[in-house]
């Protein structure tokens, strides 16, 4: 039995059971390590400084009630008063010595970690809280991560700031509205392994669809370098589907879409004030996929693996190691979103009465919101938002959160659907579009604007306020006839969602439609690529096509993409493919 009193255990002594003594993040990484390295799932190698020893910290050091008694009367809707309340709370924790017994623990177990990495060994210093990843409460990115941390010095500073973040003013926020008592909850810290993502890549995988719930396929997000520019929604990163269904058997890769990924994070040098930093990604690069086929795979069977484990939709994050050139999976918590909703009510976003289209990118959930934009570039201007309007900023963290869940729609310049942005706003239900690029630049301050997530693949802001409404079907009275009903879905991007609605499988998926919606190129366009005269044209294809040498493969690749997204989403019934018949 554990110590219920022990300030440390290592990975190899907690589980899945311990989220009360550990936190979510720390009870999963534990469970991965002891049980599923059998099955091929690498992860990095760790010790959980535990929720006993923050308790013991408030408590020995006598701050428990003055933090309680800075939060009285807190309203978290009053922005200035957040603000100012969360700073004394983390003052008082980060000014409080800490225990000499906790201090030792910390040092002797990070010494056991330079026996067996050497000295100075780097390590990632991770938040874990005991409320985290709940079926109904996703606490993303609630609390603070620190990478590329060394020496014990270092380390105990971390720890330190890790302990504030627990009241960090977007945590005391969600907590608040999530009815959750600040003292009932306590923080756990991963101090793990790093793995030198800087010298490759990193990013965020589900064993879900995020947008539509569509279980039968694996997303994942990369980017180059360290994982937090992802999750922060720093880079548009590349994106990949993988169906699970086939494989065992078959190299089911769905969709391959590049992403920018205009910058990496990398280790800063040893005399910087800060470990990390942001460097931009070179030309080559961006114009390269992050992973290789085998390597997809790979995260996509450990995705199904994990799955199968936990018994429900994971969201985790995996790391390569620049290095070695091995993949870990340093996170993985419950999906709580897209897994929880009620599948039996079909609810269809329509618009009309559209204006001119300001800006585009990834959409975030199929409702479409409207208000009046509000472009904040600076958290400290986050108090001057209010209820009603359309946040416009280049990309969201944490600290946002407070105003996120009062806005009519947000949008992004940064960012993929995996991004801080996404994942709030989906549990929010709020519309979002993320990795528009230019609209922070094109949206004006207090113009009226329609955000629309329900037309495919593309999100698009309109100018002025469409004509919105909403079509609800309950799927569960309509009566099966003797015949069957077979559908005609011509576009990859609605397929995930429309398999939802009951059907016997696809009587027609148009290829011409295919390459129209998805491909967007004439062939003879592609074919002929370097004898087109117009430079304007030029160039718009050579964007689309950004990392195809050849552009004849483009074409083969998306309409293969195109066709496999249909099939897979109504796998396995009857898919009825008819060649192109451009007369339509």
């Amino acid at each position: 039995m554990k110590n219920p009193h022990a300030f440390v255990l290592w990975f190899s002594e907690v589980g899945i059971h311990d989220v009360p003594i550990v936190g979510g993040k720390n009870a999963s990484l534990g469970e991965m390590y002891q049980k599923l390295g059998e099955k091929g799932v690498k992860v990095p190698n760790g010790f959980a400084i535990t929720a006993y020893a923050y308790h013991y910290l408030l408590e020995k050091v006598g701050i428990k009630a003055e933090i309680k008694k800075i939060l009285t009367g807190l309203d978290t809707h009053d922005m200035k008063d957040l603000m100012i309340r969360g700073k004394k709370v983390r003052e008082t924790i980060l000014s409080a010595k800490f225990p000499e017994e906790l201090n030792t623990a910390i040092g002797e177990n990070y010494k056991k970690f330079e026996k067996e990495y050497g000295k100075n060994v780097d390590v990632a210093v991770r938040s874990s809280a005991t409320a985290e990843d709940l079926p109904d409460a996703s606490f993303a990115g609630q609390q603070e991560t620190y990478l590329n941390i060394h020496g014990e010095k270092a380390l105990l500073d971390a720890c330190k700031r890790c302990f504030a973040s627990l009241f960090t003013n977007r945590a005391i926020s969600y907590r608040v509205d999530k009815h959750f008592d600040h003292f009932s909850i306590g923080l756990s810290i991963a101090v793990q392994k790093m793995v030198r993502s800087d010298k490759a890549c990193s990013g965020v995988m589900f064993s879900i669809d995020t947008e539509t719930g569509f279980p039968n396929a694996v997303l994942i997000n990369g980017s180059y370098g360290l994982g937090e520019n992802i999750v922060q929604g720093a880079v548009n990163p590349d994106e990949f589907y993988v169906f699970k269904k086939t494989l065992d058997r078959f190299r089911p890769i769905l969709v391959k879409r590049l992403g920018e990924k205009h910058i990496k994070m990398i280790y800063a040098s040893a005399n910087s004030e800060k470990p990390v930093k942001n460097i931009p990604t070179s030309p080559k690069d961006r114009l390269r996929f992050v992973i290789n086929d085998d390597e997809i795979l790979k995260l996509a069977k450990w995705a199904c693996i994990i799955e199968e484990h936990y018994k429900k939709p994971m969201d985790m994050e995996w790391a390569k190691d620049g290095q070695t050139g091995e993949l870990f999976i340093v996170q993985a918590r419950p999906e709580t979103i897209e897994s929880q909703k009620d599948r039996s009510i079909l609810e269809e976003y329509r618009i009309s009465n559209k204006g001119k289209v300001l800006v585009s990118g990834a959409p975030v959930g199929s409702k479409v919101g409207s208000g009046k934009v509000n472009v904040i570039e600076d958290t400290a201007k986050i108090t001057e938002f209010k209820k009603g309007e359309v946040l416009v900023t280049d990309m969201t963290d944490p600290d946002w959160e407070p105003i996120m869940k009062i806005a009519a729609a947000i949008v992004t310049n940064r960012g993929g659907r995996t991004c801080h942005a996404a994942i709030v706003s989906r549990e929010l239900g709020i519309p979002c579009i993320v990795g528009t690029n230019t609209a922070t630049r094109v949206m004006k301050d207090g113009d009226i604007v329609t955000v629309s997530c329900a037309e495919g693949e593309r999100g698009y802001v309109y100018e002025g306020a469409a004509t919105i409404s909403i079509k609800k079907t309950n799927l569960g009275n309509i009566a099966r006839p003797k015949t069957k009903i077979m559908m005609n879905v011509g576009s990859p991007d609605i397929a995930f969602q429309s398999s939802f609605i009951p059907n016997d499988g696809v009587g027609l998926a148009r290829e011409e439609f295919i390459i129209n919606d998805h491909i967007k190129i004439h062939p003879l366009a592609l074919i002929h690529f370097k004898n087109l005269k117009d430079p304007k044209l030029k160039k718009k294809i050579a964007k689309i096509t950004a990392g195809f040498s050849d552009k004849k493969h483009y074409f083969i690749d998306k309409l293969a993409e195109g066709v496999s997204m249909i099939s897979a989403a109504f796998y396995p019934k009857d898919v009825i493919v008819r060649l192109s018949d451009f007369k339509s």
